[in-house]
C-alpha cells in the first residue's frame, strides 16, 4: 500500500505543532519511523509512556486513514475526546452506541478526511458491511491497542481479539502497529503470529519505574497477613488499590477498612455494570480512597496520584503484576507496591489461572462435523449441537487452528482446512498443544513465586523478565534496602537475552542468575530454572551460534 516516508525532522513538526509535545520521549521517534517505513511493528512500553502519541504522528504523516482496535468504550472516547481539542484533527468512535445515521456520518466522514482517526472495538469488525466500508477506505494504518488481550495468557484476553488477523487480511493488510504496556517473550510472540506481522520491528522501552518501592512481606497464616495489610493500607490512607483473589475477600477488606475509617469500595465482576461504574468514578474523583478489587478493575483506569498497590494475594504471572503495580505513581512521585505473600495462596492462582484442559474425546466430534458440514460453520451453532460453554469451544477451536486443522473467518465462521491430517491425529495434536499451554502457564505462575522469594533485587528481576537488562541493587526495594539486591555478576557463563539451546528442551532465552542459578525461557518447555554447576557438568546448553 503506497505511503509516504517521512524525514526525521518531520515527525518532531508534527509532534510539536499538530500535537503540542515540546519533545518526544525516548522509543517514540524511532516507532514512529518505521511504521512511516511500511514496517509492522509491536511497540512494548508502559501505560503512561505516550504509546497513542506514536500512532497519532503517524497518522498525521500517513496517506490514508487510521483504524484503532481499542476493547472499551470509554478508552476509544478518550481518545477521540483527546483528539478532537486539537485544531484540524478529525477523530470518531464507531460502536454500539452510535444510531444508523450517526454510523453513516462516520463513513462519510471516512471519504473526505484522509488523516481522519476511527475508534472501534473488534467486534465491529465483524460486521460485513462496517468491514468493507472501512476497506473501501484503504486505510494506511492499523492499530492494535491493548494487544495483549490477543493472548491467552493473561486475564484481559478478548476472544474478539482472534480474528484480527483475518480483519487485517480483509482490509488489504496495511501497516499494522501494536500497542501493548505489558508483554513478556511468548505475548510478544503471540500478537505478532496471531495478527500476521510480517517481520516486524519490536520495541520495548521503559519498564523501569523507580519511583516505586517494591516488596514482598512473606506470612505463614492469612489472619496475620490481612491484619498486615490494613493496618498497612490504613496508615497510608491513599489514594490506593488493594487486589484481592476473590469477590469475598474484596468485600470483607474493604469493611474492614470502613470500619478502621477509611474510605473504601469493593470492586469486583459481581457487580453491576452501573455499580462498577459508580464505583470506579468515586475512586477517580477521590471519594474513595482505597479501591479493594479483583483483577476485574485495571483496563483504562489513568489515575496519576495512586500512592501505592498493595496484593493480598499472589498474581497469576509477572505480566498480570507488572501491570498492576504499573497503576501507582504515574505522577512520578513515590509510591509502592507491597506484595503480601503467603506461600499458600499458589494453590489458588493455579487453580484461577488455568487454561483448562483439552481432551482428544472432546476435539473429534466437534472437528467432524467441521468437516462434514460442506459449508463455514456459525460457531453458535457448534455450541448448541455439543452444548458447550464460549469458554470450552473457544478453546478447541484455537487449538484446532494452531494445528492448522481449521480456519476462522473474519466473520467468525469456522471452515475445514486442507490437510493430511487425520480427524484422530487432528484432535491429538490440539490435545497436545493445550498442554504444552497448561506447562507454560505453569511456568509462568513459577517465576512469580521466584520473585516473591528472591534474595536479589526486585526491580532487576522483573526488568530482565521483560527482557531489559538491569543490574542491581536499584536501591528502592526491599532487598535492597537490607544491603542484600547486589547480584553476583562474576557467574555468567551467557548473556542475559542471549539465544541458548538445551539438550532436552531446545532453543531458550537467558532471563535471570540468582545463586547459582538460571532461568530460561523455552520456546516448548516455558520457563526453567537449571543449576549451573548441572549446566557445566553435563553441558546441557549451548549458545545458539556454537549449536548450529
Amino acid at each position: 500500500m503506497p505511503q509516504r516516508t517521512a524525514q526525521q525532522p518531520d515527525i518532531r513538526t508534527v509532534a510539536r505543532e499538530r500535537l503540542g509535545f515540546d519533545a518526544l520521549r525516548p522509543g517514540q521517534e524511532a516507532a514512529i519511523a518505521a511504521v512511516l517505513a511500511g514496517h509492522d511493528t509491536l511497540v512494548v512500553m508502559p501505560t503512561g509512556s505516550g504509546k497513542s502519541a506514536i500512532y497519532q504522528i503517524a497518522g498525521l504523516l500517513l496517506d490514508g486513514p487510521t483504524i484503532v482496535v481499542s476493547p472499551l468504550i470509554a478508552l476509544q472516547r478518550d481518545q477521540v475526546e483527546s483528539l478532537d481539542d486539537r485544531e484540524r484533527i478529525h477523530a470518531a468512535e464507531l460502536n454500539s452506541t452510535l444510531n444508523d445515521s450517526d454510523r453513516e456520518a462516520v463513513f462519510a466522514a471516512l471519504e473526505t478526511h484522509t488523516h481522519m482517526f476511527v475508534f472501534l472495538a473488534p467486534e465491529q469488525l465483524a460486521n460485513e458491511d462496517t468491514l468493507e466500508r472501512l476497506r473501501q477506505a484503504n486505510p494506511a494504518l492499523f492499530v492494535v491497542d491493548e494487544a495483549h488481550c490477543i493472548s491467552e495468557w493473561g486475564h484481559d484476553f478478548r476472544p474478539d481479539y482472534l480474528k484480527l488477523g483475518a480483519f487485517l487480511e480483509t482490509l488489504g493488510h496495511p501497516t499494522t502497529l501494536a500497542l501493548t504496556a505489558t508483554a513478556a517473550g511468548p505475548v510478544r510472540e503471540e500478537i505478532v503470529d496471531r495478527l500476521g506481522m510480517s517481520d516486524p520491528e519490536i520495541f520495548v522501552r521503559g519498564f523501569d519505574r523507580p519511583n516505586i518501592r517494591l516488596a514482598v512481606e512473606t506470612f505463614i497464616h492469612e489472619d496475620d497477613k490481612h491484619a498486615a495489610l490494613l493496618d498497612r493500607a490504613a496508615a497510608h490512607g491513599g489514594p490506593g488499590i488493594v487486589y484481592a483473589a476473590t469477590r469475598k475477600e474484596t468485600e470483607e477488606l474493604a469493611a474492614a477498612l470502613v470500619d478502621r475509617g477509611i474510605a473504601a469500595t469493593a470492586y469486583h465482576a459481581g457487580l453491576k455494570a452501573s455499580e462498577r461504574d459508580q464505583v470506579q468514578a468515586g475512586f477517580m474523583a477521590g471519594d474513595t480512597a482505597v479501591m479493594v478489587a479483583t483483577i476485574a478493575f485495571g483496563m483504562g483506569i489513568d489515575k496519576p496520584d495512586i500512592r501505592f498497590v498493595y496484593h493480598d494475594s499472589i498474581s497469576e504471572s509477572l505480566d498480570s503484576y507488572y501491570q498492576e503495580i504499573g497503576r501507582a505513581g504515574r505522577d512520578s512521585d513515590p509510591a509502592e507496591a507491597v506484595l503480601f505473600y503467603d506461600p499458600e495462596d499458589l494453590k489458588l492462582r493455579r487453580f484461577q489461572s488455568g487454561v483448562g484442559e483439552l481432551k482428544a474425546d472432546d476435539v473429534r466430534p466437534v472437528l467432524r462435523t467441521i468437516r462434514n458440514a460442506g459449508e463455514p460453520l456459525d460457531p453458535a451453532d457448534l455450541r448448541e449441537d455439543f452444548g458447550i460453554t464460549d469458554t470450552q469451544l473457544l478453546r478447541v477451536l484455537s487449538r484446532l487452528e494452531d494445528v492448522d486443522a481449521v480456519s476462522i473467518e473474519p466473520s467468525g465462521a469456522v471452515s475445514p482446512m486442507d490437510t493430511d491430517l487425520s480427524v484422530a491425529k487432528a484432535a491429538d495434536a490440539a490435545q497436545q498443544a493445550q498442554e504444552q499451554l497448561q506447562k507454560f502457564a505453569s511456568s509462568r505462575l513459577e517465576m512469580m513465586r521466584q520473585y516473591a522469594e528472591t534474595t536479589s533485587c526486585r526491580r532487576e528481576f522483573l526488568l530482565n523478565y521483560f527482557g531489559e537488562t538491569y543490574t542491581g541493587p536499584c536501591g528502592n526495594c526491599d532487598v535492597c534496602a537490607s544491603g542484600a539486591g547486589a547480584s553476583d555478576a562474576t557467574d555468567e557463563p551467557f548473556p542475559l537475552q542471549s539465544s541458548v539451546v538445551h539438550t532436552t528442551w531446545g532453543e531458550g532465552t537467558v532471563m535471570h542468575y540468582e545463586n547459582g542459578t538460571i532461568v530460561v525461557l523455552f520456546k516448548e518447555a516455558g520457563y526453567r530454572t537449571l543449576s549451573l554447576d548441572l549446566v557445566r557438568e553435563e553441558h546441557l546448553l549451548a549458545p545458539m551460534d556454537a549449536s548450529s
